[in-house]
């Protein structure tokens, strides 16, 4: 038997005008889910960032509960915790202000105690790669005298 071409050209003349819509739908799914993969990097990327910024927050407020501890067992030598004048010749606040340098991105601190009424301010700053800078800041009495 013998194809009929009047057949065939009308199966190719139907098949004409819905050339290329399955073609044109797969993009448009491969589009959506382009977008779609899009979306999950930024959240995954901002959950990251959300992420450090707690750690560093976290990691700031542990060490001003480290340093203030410190003081507590140390209240002999309150004095020499000042950042301004004598914590960098006094090895247990040198060693302090060298963990926050290491513990935090573009970490220093600035311990200001007051011998004679056991107020001590603890202020810790560091700075996260595209970010404003940060602070915690800390106030607590320690008693010098029982």
């Amino acid at each position: 038997m013998k194809p009929n071409p009047e057949r065939r050209c009308r199966s190719r003349s139907r098949a004409g005008p819905a050339r290329g819509v399955v073609l044109i739908e797969v993009m448009v799914s491969i589009l959506l889910f382009v977008f779609g993969m899009l979306g999950v990097v930024a959240l995954q990327t901002n959950m990251v960032r959300a992420q450090t910024s707690a750690k560093a927050r976290a990691d700031a407020a542990y060490l001003a509960s480290q340093i203030v501890g410190s003081m507590w067992g140390d209240i002999a030598h309150l004095s020499q915790y000042d950042t301004a004048s004598s914590c960098d010749g006094y090895a247990r606040c040198a060693t302090w202000l060298a963990a926050v340098a290491a513990a935090l991105p573009a970490g220093s601190a600035e311990v200001k105690p007051d011998a004679s009424t056991g107020l001590v301010s603890v202020t810790i700053r560091w700075g996260l790669p595209g970010e404003d800078a940060h602070s915690f800041s800390t106030q607590t009495h320690v008693h010098t005298a029982l």
